[in-house]
């Protein structure tokens, strides 16, 4: 089977659901054969429990962020460290190979998240996940679904031009719909083109509301409220084991991006 390069970022309000989409999709890749990444950029960071992976394995896996020594190894200077010397272009090639976890064909690597100096601080962990960033999407030859935090801020111009598809997960409510519109907003100053979105949670008879109001983004698919997702997180089980309808979905809604991706 030929190789892919498909780079997909899910954004959305916390608690839409992007992290649900994101197993959904790195499951299917995987079960096509391809070489899956999930990269989880959500300081929130759970989508290896909705991967299903092993709480030991886990356990086992620290974040980019966190890695003191291979901070201070590759950028030159001491973690936690605002305003001093240390590499803009630190080696970081080897990264999503090395300090990840391995479970039912898909690599997790978690990019952890900066707490000092705010979230656009000049600090050697910013530096290093900006770079890394930079290389799993516009680099390495695999498919990479990015979990990422709602809006655009981790990525540059360039970085967002070279994902393939940002996909912004919306539910029936004002706060997540004011969120898509931010994102929409952000993808196009960036010079994005292709930005979509999954509506998540919906109730019988809301999605046709739904849709007009989000009549900003093409709609991929939609999923239904259903308790089986609050079962999964709570037990810390993935839904592609639990849920023949959502997997459904969301092979329809993967159909649809590799037709707009073609």
């Amino acid at each position: 089977m030929r190789e892919k390069s498909i780079k997909i970022a899910i954004s959305g309000k916390g608690g839409v659901g992007k992290t649900t989409l994101s197993s959904l999709l790195c499951y299917l890749y995987a079960q096509a054969g391809q070489r899956v990444l999930a990269v989880d950029a959500d300081p929130d960071a759970n989508l290896g429990t909705a991967l299903g992976f092993p709480p030991e394995l886990l356990a086992q896996l620290t974040p980019i962020s966190e890695e003191r020594k291979l901070l201070k190894e590759r950028t030159g200077a001491e973690p936690g460290t605002i305003g001093a010397i240390y590499s803009l272009n630190p080696r970081v090639d080897d990264i999503p190979d090395t300090y990840v976890a391995e479970y039912r064909g898909i690599k997790l690597l978690r990019m952890g998240s900066v707490t000092q100096g705010g979230t656009g601080c000049a600090c050697p962990e910013s530096t290093l996940l900006k770079s890394l960033l930079d290389h799993i999407v516009l680099e390495r030859n695999e498919i990479a679904i990015l979990d990422m935090e709602a809006g655009l801020e981790h990525f540059g111009r360039g970085t967002a031009r070279g994902v393939d598809a940002f996909i912004v997960v919306v539910e029936p409510g004002r706060r997540s719909i004011e969120t898509a519109q931010a994102v929409a907003k952000l993808a196009n100053d960036l010079g994005v083109k292709k930005v979509y979105a999954v509506v998540n949670k919906v109730h019988a008879g809301q999605l046709a509301e739904i849709e007009q109001v989000i009549d900003f983004l093409p709609v991929l698919g939609h999923f239904p409220y259903d308790p089986v997702v609050v079962d999964a997180d709570f037990y810390g089980k993935n839904l592609f084991d639990l849920s023949t309808s959502f997997v459904q979905e969301a092979e329809k809604i993967k159909a649809k991006i590799d037709w707009l991706l073609r």
